[in-house]
């Protein structure tokens, strides 16, 4: 089920390390400031979608993607965020 989300990851990092010109994964990388704006802009759009009830894998969609290219561009790793997770699971 996360296979998708792991290779969505392995093309942000490829990005990140090897630059494509014409890439819009690339062009947020590049731009914090523009990343933070999109994740903030999917953000209202998802919970807008909810509200209405229309739309709301899309726009999750759509967040996911642009949170990971945020968090990648920040240096901060999906892997410690799991393992920060998994150390709040109560047992």
């Amino acid at each position: 089920m996360f296979k998708n989300l792991e290779e969505l990851l392995e093309i942000i990092r490829a990005r990140k390390n090897n630059p494509k010109i014409s890439s819009y994964t690339n062009k947020l990388l590049s731009d914090k400031k523009l990343v933070i704006e999109k994740v903030e802009e999917e953000i209202g759009e998802l919970i807008e979608s909810i509200k209405k009830n229309s739309n709301k894998i899309h726009e999750s969609a759509d967040v996911l993607y642009h949170l990971m290219v945020l968090l990648e561009a920040s240096d901060i790793k999906v892997e410690d965020i799991m393992d920060e997770l998994k150390k709040r699971q109560k047992k």
